[in-house]
């Protein structure tokens, strides 16, 4: 099996076109294909072909769909649930999220203000396409989740990067003030982050947000991970913001992690009703509505037990305490405690090999799959997901010390 030439898939770009039979918009020629993707399909086709994959690169839950969720799904279609809906999702679903978002943070929203959709990706798509223009700049964190910036080369805006690497990749109103522009438009925040797992604490969210709004921009808070915070950190939306501030901020969110509902499909948003209305309309020519089944499997996840998030989060907390340690001891690698979501971020610098290198060497020789933290915008990192077994884990830091030690 010849490896090297599909690990190409992972860490080049996508495959060159003939311009001359097919001219790709410019908005398209500037963009990449999604890496954390492109990773999880090369798992996918060494598995296939025999090879005992350690899959440390996908970001997906282990688990699998509550049965409540899934039993609401099979009485969805037994009762006929599977027509078109509004483009912004069902009266009701939009009302389960307004009371998920009552019970857990105590703030109202009205169901005009929310929007449900085909992912939280397809949100960010749907909330940059109604603001960015060609000449408007988007601030975007690094390291960033892989399709920020590609949603806004599709916008046809420009990425201004947020570096946080020489403060532990921590973002500060310090530094979106320093990459501050004349043309800043938008400001992207996630917490907890993907790939780092840190979370900003809510003093500093606010002072972001605050800063963001005096200077004229709107704000994006991707929430996706909202639910998987360590103590002795608790949950933590931009919806508790005051008023003032929350009036330019849109949520993204998703039920894709915090109910292990990745192939469902369901995200939504949560903002001002004129940005609302807008996104809609873009949906309502791309996708429409999402879809139907799982909008009533979204209504069960968001009413009925909890219970399984916090099941989740404590299998999850348990893998970081044994995984991060086991990190740190193997030669040439730092990696700082996670606060949030179920990744790990170590610096692989002290290793001699760039994060691609070793990436492809970890896929290689040893059949674990990561992502080169280079997806991400911060090289010399790696993106480990612990969103699987302990004996995994164990078997895939042992198979990367073996690399290792044999550099």
């Amino acid at each position: 099996m010849n490896v090297e030439v599909m690990t190409t898939t992972v860490i080049g770009e996508a495959p060159a076109l003939d311009d001359d039979l097919f001219p790709l918009a410019a908005r398209v020629a500037g963009m990449s294909m999604s890496k954390t993707m492109a990773v999880s399909a090369l798992a996918d086709q060494l598995r296939r072909a025999g090879a005992d994959v350690i899959d440390l690169g996908a970001g997906e839950p282990d688990f699998p769909t509550p049965e409540n969720i899934r039993r609401a799904a099979a009485e969805a279609i037994e009762t006929g649930h599977t027509k078109y809906t509004a483009a912004a999702g069902t009266p009701r679903l939009k009302q389960a999220i307004c009371e998920r978002f009552a019970a857990d943070f105590g703030v109202r929203y009205d169901p005009a203000e929310v929007l449900a959709a085909a992912g939280a990706k397809q949100v960010i798509f749907n909330a940059i396409a109604t603001l960015i223009e060609p000449g408007d700049d988007v601030l975007v964190p690094k390291p960033y989740w892989v399709t920020f910036p590609e949603a806004v080369t599709f916008a046809g805006g420009r990425t201004v990067w947020v570096e946080t690497e020489d403060q532990g990749f921590r973002l500060t109103a310090g530094a979106v003030e320093r990459a501050l522009t004349t043309r800043s438009k938008l400001l992207l925040i996630n917490s907890p982050s993907n790939p780092s797992g840190l979370v900003v604490t809510p003093d500093e969210f606010e002072k972001i947000v605050a800063l963001a709004v005096s200077r004229g921009l709107l704000v994006i808070s991707d929430e996706c991970y909202c639910q998987f915070v360590y103590a002795p950190l608790r949950p933590f939306s931009a919806t508790q913001l005051p008023e003032r501030l929350r009036r330019r901020v849109l949520v993204a969110g998703s039920l894709s992690k915090t109910y292990a509902m990745t192939g469902w499909r369901i995200g939504y948003a949560l903002g001002p009703r004129d940005w609302i209305k807008s996104m809609t309309c873009v949906q309502s020519h791309s996708t429409s509505n999402p879809t139907s089944i799982s909008q009533q499997a979204a209504i069960e996840a968001l009413t009925g037990s909890q219970d399984s998030v916090a099941q989740m989060l404590q299998a999850y907390s348990e893998r970081r305490d044994w995984l991060i340690p086991a990190l740190n001891d193997l030669p040439g690698v730092t990696c700082a405690m996670p606060e949030g979501a179920f990744y790990a971020f170590p610096s692989v610098k002290g290793t001699g090999m760039t994060s691609e290198e070793l990436t492809t060497r970890l896929l290689e020789e040893a059949h674990v799959a990561v992502t080169p933290g280079d997806a991400f915008g911060a090289p010399g990192y790696l993106r480990l997901s612990y969103a699987t077994s302990l004996e995994k884990l164990e078997t895939g830091v042992e198979r990367i010390r073996r690399v290792l030690a044999s550099t």
